[in-house]
């Protein structure tokens, strides 16, 4: 467990909302974690808070419909963004979550950082570039989670991020990653830092 970890188990959930001008107003940090709907992104947000039941996990990908707020406290908070790329919903639904996660992604000036969440299994997807563009147009950090790195043996997880890593550079963006798997507490530890310098946490 990192020295940091009860500072993410003390997150608790203020708001989901469906538009931007429903977001808290004023200074603060915002974090927030984006992926495609079946990359295990809830799992994620409730392995690094310790809070088993902090996000909704469920059978059916694309359950997160709206934008959803953690407070940390001192006006710094954690985000679950919708997910994309899944969901059996309609195209008028699926269009109203791209627009907000474009204009959340890009407009939001305290968002200080994003993490991408993806199946390690799956490598970078179509939408996922589209996501790491849209990182680079709101100028701020990005971390990817390479989830269910469990799934593969050692030498074919280390393979796959190595493989990541230069899909992203040859994107043009740059970013940190990691391997990680919320069922075998991996990579729990290595996320507590970069959120750490994100939120401006002491170090130690």
């Amino acid at each position: 467990m990192s020295t940091s970890a009860h500072l993410y188990n003390r997150a608790r959930f203020i708001d989901s909302v469906p538009r931007l001008d429903r977001l808290p107003t004023g200074p603060g940090r915002e974090v927030a974690f984006a992926g495609r709907s079946n990359a295990g992104k809830s799992s994620a947000l409730n392995a690094i808070t310790g809070r088993r039941a902090l996000a909704h996990t469920g059978k059916t990908p694309g359950r997160t419909r709206m934008i959803n707020l953690f407070d940390l406290g001192e006006g710094r908070r954690l985000v679950d963004l919708p997910g994309y790329g899944y969901a059996r919903v309609d195209r008028a639904t699926r269009e109203a979550w791209e627009a907000l996660l474009t204009a959340y992604l890009v407009e939001r000036r305290i968002l200080v950082g994003t993490v991408l969440v993806m199946d390690i299994r799956r490598g970078l997807t179509d939408l996922d570039r589209r996501l790491l563009g849209l990182v680079a147009d709101g100028g701020h950090a990005l971390h990817i989670l390479l989830t269910k790195a469990d799934k593969l043996k050692r030498g074919a997880a280390g393979s796959a991020l190595e493989r990541t890593r230069r899909d992203v550079e040859e994107a043009g963006v740059e970013a940190t990653l990691q391997l990680f798997s919320a069922t075998r507490a991996i990579g729990i530890a290595d996320v507590h830092g970069v959120l750490d310098e994100w939120f401006g946490f002491p170090t130690e």
